[in-house]
C-alpha cells in the first residue's frame, strides 16, 4: 500500500505542477488579448477560469495513462501493491476527477459564459438598472439551460445496445467494459452531454485548428511586409484619394449642387480617407516601436520556429491519416463507431509515446506540447479568420484590443477545441491512450532439441484487445471517448475533414503573399471601437 500511495502521489504531484502552469498560462493569454480600454473583471475571470478548466481536463489524460501503466512491471506482471482493491481505488480517483471537471465544463458552457455574455450585451444597450440587466441576461441563458437539460435526459435514457458484426468477439469483450462503465444513468447522461460538446469542438477544430496549422508556420517563415514600405504606399494612396476628392468638389465651386452619384462617391472617398489616415497612425506607431525592432532582430529564430511547426503539422497529419486508414481497413465497422481493436498500421506518434513513457515524464511533456500546439494553432486560425456566424463576422481577435464579449466567445471556442483534443490524441496514438505501456504475460511452448515439449514459459506482450480481461486495465479516458458509437463515427469522418481542410489551408497559405504588418488592425468595415486607438501592444 505504501508503494501504491507513492505512485499515486507522484501522478497527482505531476498533475498539480501542470495545474499551476496552466493557470499562469491562461492568465497571461487572456491578459494579452483583452482590450485595455474595455476590460471587465468578471469577463476576464470567466475567460481565464473556462480556459483553465478545459486545459486541466486535458492534463488529466496523461495522469490517467500514467496511473494504469504504473500498476504493472515492464515484464507484464502486476506490482505487489496493485491488487484489485487498489486498482479500483485509483480508477475511481481518476473517474471522480473527470466527473468534477466535466460537470464544471457543462456549467461554464450552458450557464456561466452565456450569462456573462448576455449581461455585457445588455450593459452596452442599457447603462441603467443592473437588476434589469441581470434578469434579461438570465432570460436568454434559460435557452442554454434547456439545451443542457435535454442533452442530459437523452444521455440518461439513450439505448446503448450496439448492433455489432457477427463473430466480432473482440468487440464484444470491449463492449462488456462499456456496459460495466455505463451502469449509472448519471454517468451516461454526463458522457452524452460532453460528447455532444466534443462534436461541436470537432467542427471548431476543423474550421480553425486545421487552417491555423498551415497559416501559423507559413506566416512565421514568410514574415510581414516592412512598415516603412507600407507607410510609403499608404501615403501615395492618401494623396490619390485627396486629389480625387478635390476633382469632384471642384464641380460645385460655382454654386451648383453635386449630383446624387457624386455625393455617394464623396462619402465613400471620405470614409476611405479616414481609414487610410488611421492606417498611417498605426504604421507610424509600429515603425517607431521597440517591439518591431526586436521582431526584426529575431527574424531568423521565427523562420526556425516556422519550419519546426510545419514539420510538426505534417507529422500530425501523416499520423492522423495512417490512424484513420487503419480504422477504415481493420476496425469493427461503422456500427461500432470505427473502434480499432489493436494497431495494424502504426504511425510515428503511436510508436514514439510508449517509448517516451519509459523515461518519466517525457510522454507527459509530449502530450502537453501537443495540447499547447493545438491551442496556438487554433488561436492563429481564429485570429486570421475572426469569429463568424455563417457569413456574418461577429468579432475580431487582436492583441490588447479584444472586447469582453469577443473574449468570452474566444474562450468558449478554445474550450470546445481542447475538449476535442483528447480524441485527437487518441486518433494519433490509439494503443497508448487505451493501455499506456502495459504488457501482459502469455504462455508459450518451448522447443528443446528440435522437439516441442510441454515446458511452461511466459513471454510479455503489449496489451491489446486480445488480452485477458483481468490482465490489462483500460483507461477511463478511453471509455469516456467511446461510450456512444455514433459519436465515434462522427469523429472518424471529422478526422478526414480535418486532413482535407489542413491540405487546402496549406495550399492557400503558400499562395498568399506576406501579411501586412498591421493585418486586421484597421479595416474599412470595422465597427470595433478599439480601432480608434493605437494598439498599446506596439507602444
Amino acid at each position: 500500500m505504501a508503494a501504491a500511495a507513492s505512485e499515486l502521489l507522484t501522478g497527482w504531484c505531476l498533475f498539480g505542477l501542470a495545474l499551476l502552469a496552466i493557470l499562469i498560462f491562461c492568465w497571461v493569454y487572456v491578459r494579452k488579448y483583452q482590450s485595455r480600454r474595455e476590460s471587465e473583471v468578471i469577463s476576464t475571470i470567466t475567460a481565464i477560469f473556462a480556459l483553465a478548466v478545459a486545459l486541466i481536463s486535458s492534463a488529466l489524460l496523461p495522469v490517467d495513462i500514467f496511473l494504469v501503466s504504473y500498476m504493472k512491471n515492464p515484464n507484464g506482471t502486476f506490482k505487489d501493491w496493485a491488487d484489485a482493491n487498489v486498482s479500483r481505488q485509483i480508477e475511481d480517483t481518476v473517474l471522480y476527477g473527470y466527473y468534477t471537471l466535466y460537470s464544471i465544463i457543462l456549467f461554464c458552457v450552458f450557464l456561466w459564459i452565456p450569462f456573462v455574455y448576455f449581461y455585457y450585451e445588455e450593459k452596452e444597450e442599457d447603462d441603467g438598472n443592473t437588476c434589469s440587466q441581470v434578469k434579461t441576461a438570465f432570460k436568454y441563458t434559460l435557452g442554454f439551460i434547456t439545451v443542457c437539460a435535454v442533452l442530459l435526459l437523452i444521455g440518461a435514457f439513450v439505448p446503448l445496445d450496439i448492433p455489432n458484426k457477427k463473430n466480432s468477439t473482440e468487440w464484444e469483450k470491449v463492449k462488456l467494459l462499456f456496459e460495466e462503465f455505463g451502469s449509472s444513468h448519471g454517468l451516461t447522461a454526463l458522457s452524452f452531454s460532453i460528447s455532444s460538446l466534443t462534436v461541436i469542438g470537432m467542427l471548431a477544430a476543423i474550421t480553425y485548428t486545421a487552417y491555423g496549422m498551415s497559416a501559423l508556420p507559413l506566416n512565421l517563415i514568410k514574415g510581414t511586409t516592412s512598415a516603412a514600405y507600407e507607410r510609403l504606399e499608404n501615403t501615395e494612396d492618401i494623396e490619390e484619394v485627396e486629389q480625387h476628392l478635390l476633382r469632384i468638389k471642384s464641380k460645385c465651386r460655382d454654386g451648383r449642387p453635386l449630383s446624387s452619384r457624386d455625393r455617394r462617391t464623396v462619402q465613400q472617398l471620405e470614409e476611405r480617407l479616414r481609414t487610410l489616415r488611421r492606417r498611417e497612425r498605426h504604421l507610424e506607431s509600429i515603425e517607431k516601436s521597440w517591439w518591431t525592432k526586436f521582431c526584426e532582430a529575431i527574424r531568423p529564430l521565427k523562420i526556425v520556429w516556422g519550419v519546426f511547426f510545419i514539420v510538426v503539422a505534417l507529422l500530425f497529419t501523416v499520423s492522423l491519416f495512417l490512424s484513420n486508414l487503419d480504422k477504415a481497413l481493420h476496425s469493427a465497422g461503422f456500427d461500432s463507431g470505427f473502434i480499432i481493436l489493436g494497431t495494424n498500421l502504426t504511425n510515428p506518434l503511436n510508436m514514439l509515446l510508449p517509448v517516451l513513457q519509459t523515461v518519466f515524464p517525457l510522454d507527459y511533456v509530449l502530450i502537453t506540447t501537443i495540447v499547447m500546439y493545438f491551442i496556438f494553432t487554433s488561436m492563429a486560425g481564429i485570429r486570421n479568420m475572426g469569429i463568424w456566424f455563417f457569413w456574418i463576422r461577429l468579432y475580431k481577435i487582436r492583441r490588447g484590443k479584444t472586447r469582453p464579449q469577443a473574449l468570452l466567445f474566444l474562450c468558449m471556442i478554445l474550450l470546445l477545441i481542447v475538449l476535442h483534443t483528447s480524441y485527437m490524441i487518441y486518433s494519433l496514438a490509439p494503443q497508448y491512450v487505451m493501455y499506456g505501456s502495459q504488457k501482459y504475460l502469455v504462455q508459450s511452448n518451448k522447443t528443446i532439441d528440435g522437439q516441442t515439449r510441454n515446458v511452461t514459459t511466459f513471454i510479455s506482450k503489449v496489451c491489446d484487445a486480445d488480452a485477458p480481461e483481468d490482465q490489462c486495465i483500460v483507461t477511463r479516458t478511453y471509455l469516456f471517448l467511446h461510450k456512444f458509437w455514433f459519436f465515434s463515427a462522427a469523429y472518424y469522418f471529422g478526422n478526414w475533414a480535418f486532413i482535407a481542410v489542413f491540405l487546402i489551408g496549406l495550399i492557400v497559405s503558400c499562395c498568399k503573399g506576406k501579411k501586412s504588418v498591421i493585418e486586421g488592425e484597421v479595416d474599412e468595415d470595422d465597427s470595433d471601437m478599439s480601432d480608434d486607438e493605437l494598439s498599446v501592444y506596439y507602444r
